[in-house]
Order: structure tokens, then C-alpha cells, then sequence
């Protein structure tokens, strides 16, 4: 990460500078006006008069700007309208080569300052991609962001940062093409993070993965020709308050043509590197948790493979006898992360978790039940999803419950085997999680559906434009609240 965040007790005189200002602010505070000549703090207050909430006064030598709350009707709108103030500010901020920038909070309670850097920080990201030309791999001008003020410390800050890298990790993984991240590669690099961060890794390879009879993992490898992995994470600190860890379950298909149920929609393979948004979401959050020493045990879980329909490819129609002993019908090859995720939700249930929750880029049908704005969310703990549902709230990483009735199980119904992959044209986003019920027995479970906002095709304020690392934060405050 380039950019990095930092504690100062106050901004140097003729510094590049962001004044955070309350809502409803017509006239600008002495605080704001440091070295502003009158035509300048003139300027400003027109600009205030007219509600503009982004404000730019250039001194030549330094750059002030001034940024106002917006008045939102609950606490956490406003700060969601503050990252994507913090955005907007990184655009002018781009324009200007401003390399060091102070953040200095006015408002009332000083909470501002936090969601704006994050919307700057995430806006900063680039991948670092494979051009070659001498423009593209020009640094970035801005390298530090200042925090300032009583409110701040070293601590917070640095925080803030891990949890910004967990998300950057993420987005990057995402981001790699699969000549670039087959599954062996994924999980190298999922042990590379755990090496810099602090928590331990164990992969599994084709040899253990046959040896577990991980059924569904290894029919969904059939076709490809490389081989699968089964990675787990583990980060377990001196003093962690939890006696049953939390487990993080992500899908990890590196590639998916839909295998020999070719996906049909034209161009829809273009984006399916991203079909292991739900197992870089894993590794981020293990990564952001581990970096601020969060004293709670998490272990990660990342099946990964890609899904081809070459050679000996799994078809429509055959049987898989799975990890747990299920059997499961398939009528569908491109219905293959609920195979790999249902080995790794049986598997975990050998941790005797207080809570198993699994992240997948894994139905069409939630992407148009909700589109990029939301997760589909559903599970077997009210208690622990209105918590989660609270998380999302508070980062904008927004969960949706979705019902799994007991009717919904007449939707994967086999004549042949225990169940079938693939349900009916309506409630496909939950009959996909009626299934991965099946496996998720003994413990509690949440299943995030994260199909629409892992991967954008346009960019999208803060978030940006492909991968999104969607999930990391929204975890990350959940499992802290819970230490």
C-alpha cells in the first residue's frame, strides 16, 4: 500500500490541509481560517451559502480544502457520505499532486475524520497490472495522510491502515488473472500474507485433499489441469478471548467456464477470475485481524480450483459422494461453488466453532434479487446475522436476510441422491443456500451471497472498478465487536 496513514498532533503552518466541517456550516470557523486572506475566506463562505460540501482554496505554495457533513438522517449514512467525500477529495487531491495531506476534524464529537481517510485511502488503490509503459508504473503523488487531533491516536490509525491493506490484499488477488493465480498459486499467496501478518498456514494438496474424500472439490477439478488445494489459515493470539474459534469459509474457483454446462450468457466469462472473491475476502480479513492484533481465534478455509469442462470433466448427471457422506445429484457444472463450499462447511465442523461463516460469489440470482448495492445474507442465528446485519450497517457493506424456510428444501430434491445442485428458476439464491445448509450442521452458520458487489464493471465512488474486496471490512467489525 502506497499510501500510508500516520497520527499527528496538529497540521504544520502552510500545509496541504482538509478541514472537516460541520453540518450546516454557513460561515467558515476561525480554526478553518488559519492563513486565509479575506477574498479567500470570502470565496468560501459564497461557497458555504450555497451548500457545496467540497471547497478548494489554493495558496500557491499548499492547497486548503474543506469538506462538510453531510446532514444524513443516522450516523451511519453520514459516514458513509463521508467516504465518498473522502473519494471525491481524492480526485482534486490527484489533480492538485498533493503528496502529504492533514485531515483536521471541527465537528462536534470528531468522528469524521476516520470515514473520510478511509474513503481516501480506499479510492487510492490501483493494481499494480502488467503494462509495461513508463506511465503506468509511475508511484502515485500522495504517500501520507495525516490524522490529526485529541481524538486520534497512533493505534487508531494504524488500524485503519491493516484493515485498508486487508481490503487492498483482497482486491488484488481478485484483480489477477488466472495465468497469473491458479489454486496453488492462491494459496501461496494466502501463506505469504500470513507470513507478513502473523497467523499460521497449512495447505492441503491433491494427495490429502483424495485422502479426505473431499467429493465435491475433487469433481469440480476433474475437468481442469491443475491440480486443487485446500488452504487453512489459522490465527490464534496469546490472551484470545473466544474458547470456540470463529471460522471463515470462501470460495476459491480461480476460473469457472461453467465446466460442460458452458455458460451461455455471451461475455460472462470475461469477469470469472473473480469466482474467488469469497476466499481473498478470507485471507484480507485473517490479514487485517492478525496485523492489529485482534485477540479473538479465527480460522480461514479456501477450497480452491478451477472449474473446466475438459477431458475427465465432471457432467450433468453424475453423482459426487461428498466429505460429510452426502451424496449429491448434478444437473449443473457451472452450480460448482456450492460443491467446494459444502467439503470445507463439513470439514469445519471438526473446529467445534461458536460460528461458521461462508463468503461466495455464488448465485446470478442474488446479483438481480438486489444488484451491486447489497449481500444476500441468510443462516441459522438470528442473534449473530442482526449483528452481522449491524456491521454492515456501520461500514455500508449492507446484509440482506434471505428466508430458508424448511419449504425450500423441495427445491434440491433428488430422485437419485440425497440432494441435487441445482434448484428451480425462482428462489435460486436461496435454494443455493438450502444446500450448503445441508452441510453446515452442528454449529451455527451464516452464508453471504456476495455475487454482485465482489466485482464491478464500472467504477463505483470508493469502491472502485473490478475487484472491490467486499466483505473485509464488514467482517473485520464483526469479529472485533466480538472480542
Amino acid at each position: 500500500m502506497s499510501l500510508q496513514l500516520a497520527y499527528a498532533s496538529t497540521a504544520p503552518n502552510a500545509s496541504d490541509t482538509v478541514f472537516i466541517l460541520p453540518a450546516g456550516t454557513t460561515t467558515l470557523p476561525d480554526a478553518a481560517a488559519t492563513d486565509l486572506p479575506e477574498a479567500a475566506r470570502q470565496y468560501v463562505n459564497d461557497q458555504l451559502a450555497v451548500d457545496s460540501k467540497l471547497i478548494s482554496v489554493n495558496h500557491f505554495t499548499h492547497q486548503h480544502y474543506f469538506v462538510v457533513v453531510a446532514n444524513k438522517p443516522t450516523p451511519t449514512l453520514t459516514a458513509e457520505a463521508l467516504r465518498k467525500s473522502g473519494h471525491q477529495l481524492h480526485a482534486r487531491l490527484k489533480t492538485d499532486k498533493v503528496a502529504t495531506l492533514y485531515v483536521q476534524d471541527l465537528t462536534a464529537d470528531t468522528t469524521g475524520a476516520l470515514p473520510l481517510a478511509e474513503g481516501i485511502a480506499l479510492s487510492a488503490y490501483q493494481f499494480a497490472g502488467y503494462k509495461t509503459d513508463e506511465k503506468s508504473q509511475q508511484a502515485p503523488t500522495l504517500t501520507q495522510l495525516y490524522l490529526t487531533g485529541s481524538a486520534f491516536t497512533t493505534q487508531l490509525v494504524q488500524e485503519l491502515q491493516a484493515v485498508v491493506e486487508g481490503v487492498f490484499l483482497a482486491r488484488d488477488l481478485v484483480n489477477a488473472p488466472y495465468n497469473k493465480l491458479n489454486a496453488t498459486q492462491f494459496a501461496e499467496r494466502m501463506a505469504a500474507a500470513g507470513e507478513e501478518a502473523g497467523f499460521q498456514t497449512e495447505i492441503l494438496d491433491l494427495v490429502r485433499i483424495e485422502a479426505l474424500r473431499m467429493g465435491g472439490l475433487l469433481g469440480v477439478n476433474q475437468g481442469s489441469p491443475e491440480p486443487p488445494t485446500f488452504t487453512i489459515m489459522e490465527y490464534k493470539p496469546e490472551g484470545a478471548t473466544n474458547n470456540k474459534p470463529f471460522v471463515l469459509v470462501g470460495k476459491g474457483v480461480v476460473y469457472d467456464t461453467g465446466g460442460l454446462s458452458l455458460k451461455p450468457t455471451p461475455n460472462s466469462m470475461d469477469m470469472m477470475k473473480c469466482d474467488m472473491a469469497g476466499g481473498a475476502a478470507v485471507v484480507g480479513t485473517l490479514y487485517a485481524l492478525a496485523k492489529n492484533q485482534v485477540p479473538l481465534h479465527v480460522i480461514g478455509l479456501v477450497p480452491a480450483t478451477d472449474n473446466r469442462p475438459g477431458g475427465p470433466a465432471f457432467a450433468p448427471g453424475d453423482v459426487l459422494t461428498m466429505y460429510s457422506g452426502l451424496t449429491v445429484e448434478v444437473l449443473n457444472t457451472d452450480a460448482e461453488g456450492r460443491l467446494i463450499l459444502a467439503d470445507a462447511l463439513a470439514f469445519a465442523k471438526k473446529y467445534d466453532p461458536a460460528l461458521v461463516i461462508d463468503m461466495a460469489t455464488l448465485t446470478g440470482a442474488a446479483a438481480r434479487a438486489i444488484g451491486q448495492e447489497g449481500i444476500v445474507g441468510m443462516g441459522t442465528t438470528d442473534d449473530y446475522m442482526q449483528q452481522l446485519q449491524q456491521s454492515g450497517r456501520r461500514v455500508h457493506e449492507r446484509v440482506v436476510e434471505f428466508p430458508l424456510w424448511e419449504e425450500y428444501a423441495e427445491h434440491i430434491k433428488s430422485d437419485i441422491a440425497d440432494i441435487k445442485n441445482l434448484g428451480r428458476a425462482e428462489a435460486g439464491a436461496i435454494s443455493a443456500g438450502k444446500f450448503l445448509e445441508r452441510f453446515a450442521e452442528g454449529y451455527p452458520w451464516i452464508h453471504l451471497d456476495i455475487a454482485a458487489p465482489a466485482y464491478l464493471m464500472a467504477p463505483d465512488s470508493y469502491r472502485g472498478k473490478g475487484g472491490t474486496g467486499t466483505t473485509v471490512r464488514l467482517l473485520y467489525d464483526f469479529l472485533k465487536a466480538q472480542a
